[in-house]
């Protein structure tokens, strides 16, 4: 295993991350040394606020263009305030490329910075933006605000709210189906990002992305119920990733 250290960046705006517990998962799965600190952000140079304003999306049907950001912007990420009301896209590699900018990254470090900005990346498929929870690689980015907006809510969900979106109906058709997705400040939130971390391990460790099968923690869900239940219900590893993070860990013996 190539990796020999990881290192985790909270996010406190996110109290459910439950840093500590992350440390604990990743030494006990993979007997790796990790080490924990506060937010990434907040730490780095004050000129990082200005230029994460300029990975904001504005336009969701057309590739990233940088723009020059306003003094309310950049003011807006200093701040970075979780109960704004208008949630913010994030171009997930540009976001990327300036954390990278802050951190020397080497083969052997690998570096996971938790954050409630809402990244996403251009899907040349169709041609327009999508929400993501993950951006992999080094630094590997894991969007919190990602896990509950981009595996979408039930279909009969969204089908309630097409004719009154009032903030009323809203919250009778969130309760309708309270349970059955993630929401902010989520308990399940934990175990949820558990399985996120394992993906970007062995997807650093192997360049495998992701898993086919329901039942293993590194599906790559697309609607909150497949999320629910690889990650809470199953909570396992299929044969194939179970054997590869088995293989990982000879390598310290």
């Amino acid at each position: 295993m190539k990796i020999s250290k990881i290192v985790l960046y909270d996010e406190p705006a996110v109290p459910e991350i439950q840093l500590d517990k992350i440390k604990k998962f990743i030494t006990n799965t993979f007997n790796i040394k990790v080490e924990t600190k506060g937010d990434f952000f907040k730490s780095a140079n004050n000129d990082i606020f200005e230029k994460i304003a300029t990975t904001r999306i504005f336009d969701l049907k057309n590739q990233f263009k940088k723009h020059i950001p306003t003094i309310e912007e950049i003011q807006i990420e200093k701040e970075n305030n979780p109960h704004q009301k208008e949630t913010s896209l994030y171009d997930g590699f540009e976001l990327q490329n300036i954390v990278k900018e802050y951190i020397q990254t080497n083969e052997n470090t690998l570096h996971i910075v938790f954050t409630n900005r809402l990244t996403a990346t251009f899907d040349e498929s169709d041609f327009r933006y999508h929400a993501r929870a993950l951006i992999g690689s080094n630094p590997a980015i894991i969007s919190i605000t990602g896990i509950i907006e981009a595996p979408a809510k039930p279909k009969q969900f969204y089908l309630d709210l097409m004719t009154n979106f009032s903030e009323n109906r809203i919250e009778e058709v969130n309760k309708k189906y309270k349970g059955e997705f993630l929401e902010y400040h989520d308990p399940r939130m934990y175990e949820i990002l558990e399985g996120y971390v394992l993906q970007i391990i062995v997807y650093y460790e192997t360049g495998e992305a992701f898993c086919d099968k329901k039942e293993c923690r590194l599906f790559n869900a697309h609607w909150q119920k497949d999320l629910l239940h690889s990650q809470i219900e199953s909570k396992k590893l299929c044969e194939h990733h179970q054997g590869i993070i088995n293989n990982f860990n000879k390598s310290f013996r």
